[in-house]
């Protein structure tokens, strides 16, 4: 069963995409979509930027299936470092409802709108 995407995802997703501009892969600027480190049932990372990456959809099939793989792109990436802070945050808890998930949504709205007027702007995480 896939978990359902709602304005909260959309928005995220688009901030996330806009953020990077290409896939991190490869440098495709095309077919790209917001790849989860750790997938959307993880609420309280589930919109944090720094639980997400730009990748073609190639790159995200591929990664998705060979999650070793993932680990150690990301770890070449983003540093241990990064991802030791997200293993940390990702142990929390966050419980959601519609009005949270609104605020959400209206953050990332406006954080696009900021990038696109501005491409210096620096997209800052809902959370």
């Amino acid at each position: 069963m896939s978990i359902k995407r709602d304005a909260a995802d959309i928005w995220f997703s688009k901030c996330v995409r806009a953020r990077d501009e290409h896939c991190l892969y490869c440098g495709r600027p095309d077919t790209l979509e917001c790849c989860h480190i750790y997938g959307r049932r993880s609420k309280v990372v589930r919109w944090s930027l720094d639980n997400a990456v730009t990748l073609c959809h190639a790159h995200h099939r591929h990664f998705t299936e060979n999650p070793v793989a993932f680990h150690d792109w990301l770890t070449n990436t983003l540093g241990e470092g990064h991802m030791e802070l997200l293993r940390e945050k990702a142990r929390g808890i966050m419980k959601t409802d519609k009005k949270l998930r609104a605020e959400i949504a209206k953050h990332y709205r406006e954080e696009l709108k900021m990038l696109e007027n501005n491409p210096d702007y620096t997209v800052i995480s809902y959370n």
